[in-house]
């Protein structure tokens, strides 16, 4: 966002998929105008708490809303954000491409789309990493996420969980992109070093140089193909 739009402008983001809402009360600190959607009753009330926490000037800029990604043609009109997120959500959506469609027509021309997706190229690195070989075989040519080995912990990252999730392809999402006129601009590996790490582990201390590494790779080839997780921006023409 800071890269596409001009320092300080107030945005118009709609954050679809949001959970508890921390993205988008962390935006709407930042200034700006931020709509939530999200389905799940019980994590749309654990939201309403979070933001009933806030200074009346941060409430004021967020405005959340009970229902599916798939709805948002109901709800807004199209052109109506100056950026959609869709962050851990296309891996629940068994045909993801309407979805991601009726997004793009929210956004008004020169838009960000914002998408974080499960890495449909890469599904064979944690299981291989982890030793987990009959995993790692059953992994090549599939886009499926298998469930997590035995060793692994799920706790608290619902990004991470594999029973029941799918995985996109870049190739597959950038021609999405494109037929849908808000083609590919950036993309990023998330997870490049961490992925295989255990979610109640303590914060290193030297969790700069870290996330510095994690920065670095997710935006350098060919470290960002194998992460556990990808990050594509498209723009909307």
């Amino acid at each position: 966002m800071a890269g596409r739009f001009p320092l300080g402008r107030r945005l118009r983001v709609l954050d679809v998929g949001m959970g508890r809402g921390s993205q988008a009360l962390r935006l709407a600190r930042l200034g700006h105008q931020v709509t939530g959607v999200e389905q799940d009753a019980t994590v749309i009330a654990a939201a309403r708490r979070a933001l009933a926490d806030e200074p009346e000037g941060i409430r004021e800029r967020v405005r959340l809303v009970q229902g599916e990604g798939r709805d948002t043609g109901v709800h807004f009109l199209p052109g109506s954000f100056d950026v959609v997120l869709c962050h851990g959500v296309l891996m629940y959506v068994a045909e993801p491409d309407p979805l991601v469609a009726g997004l793009a027509r929210m956004l008004a021309p020169g838009g960000l789309l914002s998408l974080l997706v499960r890495n449909g190229d890469a599904l064979a690195m944690r299981p291989g990493l982890t030793g987990d070989w009959p995993g790692a075989l059953a992994a090549f040519g599939t886009t499926a996420c298998l469930p997590r080995s035995r060793t692994e912990s799920n706790a608290g990252n619902p990004l991470r969980l594999g029973l029941g999730a799918r995985a996109d392809r870049l190739s597959a999402l950038t021609a999405t992109l494109a037929g849908i006129a808000a083609p590919l601009h950036a993309w990023y590996g998330v997870r490049v070093f961490t992925d295989t790490a255990v979610d109640d582990e303590e914060i290193p201390d030297d969790l700069q140089t870290l996330l510095a590494a994690e920065e670095r790779a997710g935006r350098t080839d060919p470290y960002r193909s194998v992460a556990a997780l990808l990050h594509l921006c498209g723009v909307r023409g």
